[in-house]
């Protein structure tokens, strides 16, 4: 009986090794982005999702997807500012194509009439523009309630922040209305995903983290990311790598979610 006890006493340390995740280069904040993490899981479970459970519940759809239309037009003139910061000239056309003709025939945005038109939104924003610039990404951080970002996007989120067309708005009540709605809006989304996040993987905060990386990648280029140098450094410089050969298939991840679940 000896034998058999020792070979799954053997098992049952390599199962445990394997589980516990090695220290990663990019997340050296990683126990207090856990706290973070666990804290937006939180207030998650107890209070974003619930009203966004409601919001679906009480709200018809088509009203919910006017205020969704109406949303995403605030954020065009963001986008066009970064698509002609990166030197995409059709890109920032087509965002104020959009925001011009969805804020005039579309009722204020209410309507995206530009869309079936063959006119898809163009979202960058000036984390992605950082990034094509050379910045580095920076340590991953784990912002409250905002979730998953990096040095480079948190500081590029407080550029869109200010170029958002609300946020000159004078009355803070209709500032922090307009984000409140676009939480509410994004976990509505992402109801779904929230189950995806807790089957999916032994670790969620670690699966939400290289989701969120592997997203970020393929949008800072277009969806065809060059092979890098070393993964796991966050101060690798992005521009110094070795291109994909062009038969290679486009990145995709699963988008993760504003807070924890």
């Amino acid at each position: 009986m000896r034998y058999p006890f020792m070979l799954l006493f053997s098992v049952l340390v390599l199962v445990l090794t394997g589980c516990a995740s090695a220290p990663d280069k990019r997340d050296p904040l990683e126990p207090f982005n856990r706290k973070v993490y666990s804290f937006n899981e939180h207030a998650d479970r107890m209070v974003v999702k619930p009203v966004a459970e409601t919001y679906t519940t009480v709200i018809p759809s088509p009203v919910r997807t006017g205020i969704h239309n109406f949303l995403g037009n605030l954020k065009e003139v963001t986008y066009f500012i970064n698509n002609m910061l990166q030197g995409k000239v059709e890109g920032a056309l087509i965002s104020m194509g959009r925001f011009t003709f969805n804020s005039t025939l579309g009722l204020g945005g209410l309507i995206d009439i530009m869309t079936p038109g063959g006119f898809p939104v163009q979202p960058e924003d000036f984390g992605q523009t950082l990034g094509k610039w050379g910045v580095g990404t920076g340590p991953y951080v784990m912002l409250p309630l905002l979730g998953p970002s990096t040095v480079r996007d948190a500081s590029g989120l407080l550029v869109d922040t200010a170029t958002h067309i609300n946020a000159p708005a004078r009355e803070p009540a209709a500032r922090y209305g307009i984000v409140g709605l676009n939480i509410v809006d994004k976990r509505v989304e992402l109801l779904g995903a929230s189950n995806l996040l807790d089957s999916a993987a032994l670790d969620p905060y670690v699966f939400l983290r290289d989701a969120y990386l592997q997203k970020r990648l393929a949008e800072i280029y277009d969806g065809n990311p060059p092979v890098t140098i070393d993964p796991e450094d966050p101060f690798a410089d992005e521009n110094k790598t070795e291109d994909k050969p062009t038969t290679s298939e486009p990145t995709t991840s699963v988008t993760p979610m504003p807070v924890g679940s």
